[in-house]
């Protein structure tokens, strides 16, 4: 029996102009967008922020808006990184330990995560928690997930 290929997208907002934001959505093919953000409100979310984003998403691109905040790091791990009082390895460690604590494979489905897309700020996945997710899910949902960064 052939297993499904379930296609797991990553984005960042920060220096992308809305257009090129939903345009990269919906040529992807993305149903859903999973926002990961801690603080999805801030006046440097621009078009990003939560009930503007939801309704561009639904009007613009038909595409489901979704805020998962089990998927964003603890606001003293996120504050302890962005002091540079931690390493990235160290934030790597205490957010994927904290995914594990909080069994997030269990929140979400197969369903829910093909063709969906994990939504943060940072522009790119290195250095980003949505990365982590990403590949966290792909590990402990032991399914065939393809993660694709836009």
């Amino acid at each position: 029996m052939m297993i499904k290929q379930v296609n797991l997208f990553t984005i960042g907002f920060t220096q992308k102009k809305a257009e090129q934001f939903f345009e990269t959505l919906t040529k992807a093919g993305v149903k859903r967008v999973i926002d990961t953000r801690l603080n999805n409100v801030s006046q440097l979310a621009g078009f990003a922020k939560k009930p503007d984003l939801q309704y561009f998403l639904q009007k613009i691109c038909g595409i489901e808006y979704i805020h998962i905040l089990d998927l964003a790091p603890t606001k003293d791990i996120l504050d302890a990184y962005k002091k540079k009082e931690i390493t990235w390895d160290s934030y790597e460690q205490k957010f994927n330990q904290l995914m594990t604590q909080r069994q997030i494979e269990r929140k979400l489905s197969i369903d829910i995560i093909d063709k969906s897309c994990l939504l943060c700020s940072e522009l790119k996945p290195h250095n980003c928690h949505r990365r982590l997710v990403a590949e966290y899910l792909q590990i402990n949902l032991e399914k065939n997930i393809k993660i694709h960064h836009l």
